[in-house]
């Protein structure tokens, strides 16, 4: 199928659909507001052929009101424009529904090659015995993260779950009262979400989307290999959970926290196991298996609400086990497949159905270390005094039992707590429940060892700490001495010998989104795939498996983007072991929020390992020619980036130009919006979400590509642009960073601040960025050899410019806010809430699922 014929069949099954439903959703009344359907494309026609002449949003608003309004007061202005946003936001829902209503449909037309067909085409190749031995061996590990980029109440969830379903079979009357029901329905929540509530929200996916998706996927590819039905890797597919356990930088993450999240999440798979047994009893009716199947489900019941919690892994798996083999040799394997089905379930979710990561930062390590050693009188001299020698040694032969009632600084107590439940954790969800210690900004060797000392400070013994300590690389600097933290490590007995515990395994985290932010899109992804390569030759040559959990957001500029694409790329010299990623905000919803996406995504990713244990004919080797021309472009566009942080109106422009500072004040996360509690903001104390954010809203999307198009232009100033086309063409990791940083373009649009280009004081700035997008779409359309952005995603384009032309008015309400704050005294405080309230669609709609 061509580029014509997808983007026709799109129109079918997509951008018409949403069209035909819309209109019923034009017609809706609006709390006293008379035709805002009908109001809203002439809007939409105004800001394109506004912007197209030069206007700014305020001239463009105005003459909206003046022309097709009667509406003549400001209160009454300001009224008509909350509706806008409202009603953009429900458009957006719809739209979001029809896509996914038809994502089967969208992904048969892609490039990518099924999971299943790649299986058939390696057995085809004599490659079966391989297969079976890097699928036993290889996983994938999608870890769900609350990040502030969804905000969506589960109402809402459910309407889009519906609405789904009624768009898949064109039930125009049930999409009628569903989307009468979506106009009514309050999309804001009234506070910020607790943590616990975080936890909820993400669990709803676990229990309805991934419980039965994944079951189904590991049985189609065991069917596949014509193995037995029973699961011969259990952690093929593997589930990781931080809302409860990341307490970096967020205070509202407590030790009574991390203990309910444990419970809940234990309690959930406890009732995915009960609502399938209840299932199974009506069919498993046979002499001594019903015995063992009521047996089971009552004590199932039990812990399901907490009244117990004395059922293990082995306790609910030997019961089903023992029917299998009663129905197998006594009652001709009738339901075989549905009992087949639950005890693969069981293998994989076991009893804690997620694993609970705990991740801080390492400074707050440093500073509870210091006060206990210091409190307790555990060094000759305080702490801070010690030489980096005499903290390696204290922290691995230290003992004590640390009572959070000793100190009187929250932050020391809650350390402790959460330390000492930890092994209660365990035992009560098995260790794979919690076993996972994440430390940000690791950029030392005493980063990871404070998390040893941390332990043995609070009782534990150094056998008895069953928990992987996985130091997370994030900045430029932690990243460039990564493998000479590691190499220390390594050489350092007794954490040689947490290793040997650990069976020999070392996990490793690298952030995209503050590497990003740190160095600039291309040094940033190059940096963090030459560490890569640097920890696996480290830790091969300590006999040591190397493993990599990457922290990826949504956009391009977080690690976003096409990523089994990124994977499948990473060549020979990368440990390809296991997969690890983050799933964050509306990317659980929009790329693994149904059966259907799920799954699809789970394929590419498997089928991104194989692809680099089995790379046919052609195995990916960069050569030396190659990665110098890498360094040479991402030196030089860190250096544009660098030269950009460091403009004297990067901050201000960000404070007072942007939506930054407004993420804080929307309800739709319970972490800060910043870290630290400084007045004066400062670089550092920026998160990657709303930094990333910030300049998604302004469309502006300056992590996504900045540096590029000088590092292009530098090549073509000395006559060599036929390398870099060659780079594209024969260097798959290249071409993946181009191909999402053409996403990141595609999502920009300049019109919209242009009125900022005759701004006294960000005028010369406004013009910095724009010149730098001006000349990467320019170049990187002549190094891709395109005629368009994205012409190899058909599919996602259409999607995008869906999307965008959607959101515009949107955005055009949120800059109209913008310049009435300060100009409108009375009214100040309602445009800050208008630019607030307009966050929330543009996120949601920044989503491409296609």
């Amino acid at each position: 199928m061509n580029t014509y014929e997808k983007r026709a069949r799109y129109r079918q099954l997509v951008t018409s659909k949403y069209q035909v439903y819309n209109s019923l959703f034009m017609s809706l009344p609006y709390d006293q507001i008379a035709n805002i359907g009908m109001l809203l494309p002439i809007l939409t026609q105004m800001c394109e052929a506004g912007f197209s002449a030069g206007e700014d949003p305020t001239e463009i608003i105005k003459r909206f009101f003046e022309r097709h309004t009667d509406l003549a007061t400001e209160d009454e202005q300001i009224g008509f424009l909350f509706k806008i946003i409202q009603y953009v936001e429900r458009e957006v829902v719809l739209f979001d529904s029809i896509e996914d209503a038809a994502y089967p449909d969208i992904a048969n037309m892609s490039d990518d090659v099924p999971l299943l067909e790649l299986l058939r085409r390696y057995k085809a190749d004599g490659k079966l015995s391989e297969l079976r031995q890097k699928l036993s061996d290889f996983s994938i590990r999608y870890v769900f993260t609350a990040h502030p980029t969804q905000f969506y109440p589960d109402a809402v969830q459910w309407i889009m779950h519906e609405l789904r379903s009624a768009a898949r079979e064109d039930r125009i009357s049930d999409i009628d009262v569903l989307l009468q029901q979506l106009g009514k329905t309050p999309f804001l929540n009234k506070t910020k979400p607790s943590p616990l509530e975080e936890a909820s929200s993400i669990l709803y996916y676990l229990r309805y989307v991934y419980f039965d998706a994944v079951a189904e996927l590991l049985s189609d590819i065991q069917s596949e290999l014509s193995d037995s039905k029973q699961l011969n890797n259990p952690s093929l597919i593997r589930l990781g959970f931080w809302p409860g356990g990341d307490r970096d930088g967020n205070p509202f993450v407590t030790a009574d926290t991390t203990v309910e999240v444990a419970k809940l999440l234990r309690m959930t798979v406890m009732k995915c196991y009960y609502d399938a047994l209840k299932k199974l009893r009506r069919k498993l009716t046979f002499r001594k298996v019903d015995t063992l199947i009521e047996a089971l489900s009552d004590r199932l019941y039990n812990n399901m609400f907490a009244l117990e919690q004395d059922l293990s892994y082995t306790d609910i798996l030997q019961p089903l086990l023992g029917a299998r083999q009663l129905v197998a040799e006594e009652h001709n394997g009738l339901y075989l497949n549905d009992l087949d089905k639950l005890i693969t379930q069981v293998k994989v979710f076991k009893t804690h159905f997620a694993t609970l990561d705990i991740r801080q930062d390492s400074r707050v390590h440093e500073y509870a270390v210091g006060a206990m050693v210091d409190h307790y009188g555990l060094a000759p001299k305080p702490y801070t005094e010690l030489s980096a020698a005499e903290k390696r040694h204290l922290m691995t032969t230290v003992h004590c039992e640390a009572d959070a009632e000793d100190f009187v600084d929250p932050v020391i107590q809650d350390t402790i707590r959460n330390i000492r439940q930890l092994g209660r954790i365990q035992q009560m969800n098995g260790e794979e429940g919690c076993n996972r210690y994440i430390i940000s900004n690791a950029e030392d060797e005493l980063a990871v060892l404070h998390v040893l000392g941390l332990f043995r400070l609070c009782g534990w013994k150094a056998e008895d700490i069953h928990f992987d300590i996985v130091p997370l690389f994030e900045t430029m600097t932690g990243m460039e001495g990564s493998d000479r933290i590691m190499d220390g490590l390594y050489r350092f007995a007794p954490y040689r010998e947490h290793i040997a515990r650990r069976g020999g395994q070392q996990t490793m985290m690298l952030g995209f989104s503050d590497g990003t932010k740190d160095g600039g899109y291309l040094k940033a992804n190059w940096e963090i795939f030459k560490t890569k390569e640097k920890l696996t030759r480290i830790c091969g040559a300590h006999g040591i498996k190397a493993l990599f959990f990457d922290g990826r957001g949504g956009p391009p500029a977080r690690g976003g983007g096409r990523t089994q694409r990124f994977y499948a790329a990473q060549g020979q010299h990368i440990a390809n072991h296991d997969i690890q990623i983050t799933i964050q905000g509306q990317t659980i919803t929009s790329m693994y929020g149904t059966p259907d996406q799920f799954r699809n995504n789970c394929e590419q990713l498997i089928g991104a390992g194989l692809a680099n244990a089995f790379p046919g004919d052609a195995p990916i080797v960069y050569t030396p020619p190659q990665r110098a021309l890498m360094e040479e472009l991402a030196d030089i566009s860190y250096r544009k980036y660098t030269a950009l942080k460091e403009h004297p109106q990067f901050m201000p422009y960000l404070v007072h130009m942007s939506t930054m500072q407004y993420y804080g004040k929307a309800n739709i996360g319970s972490r800060p919006g910043k870290r630290g509690d400084k007045k004066e903001l400062a670089f550092s104390d920026l998160r990657a979400i709303s930094f990333v954010g910030a300049w998604s809203q302004l469309k502006q999307n300056v992590p996504g590509y900045f540096g590029i198009g000088t590092a292009l232009a530098e090549l073509k100033k000395q006559g060599r642009m036929a390398e870099a086309q060659a780079l594209v063409r024969d260097m798959p990791f290249f071409k993946t960073l181009i191909l999402n940083s053409m996403m990141s373009l595609s999502k920009s649009y300049f019109p919209l601040t242009a009125y900022m280009q005759n701004d006294p004081t960000y005028g010369a700035f406004w013009n910095i960025l724009y010149d730098e997008y001006a000349l990467s779409v320019a170049l990187m359309l002549e190094v891709a050899v395109y005629r368009e952005l994205m012409e190899e995603e058909p599919l996602s384009k259409a999607s995008i410019e869906v999307r965008e032309r959607m959101v515009l008015p949107l955005l055009t309400i949120q800059q109209y806010a913008l310049q009435q704050i300060g100009r409108s005294v009375a009214q100040t405080d309602v445009y800050e809430m208008m630019v607030t309230r307009s966050l929330f669609g543009n996120i949601n709609a920044s989503r491409n699922s296609a």
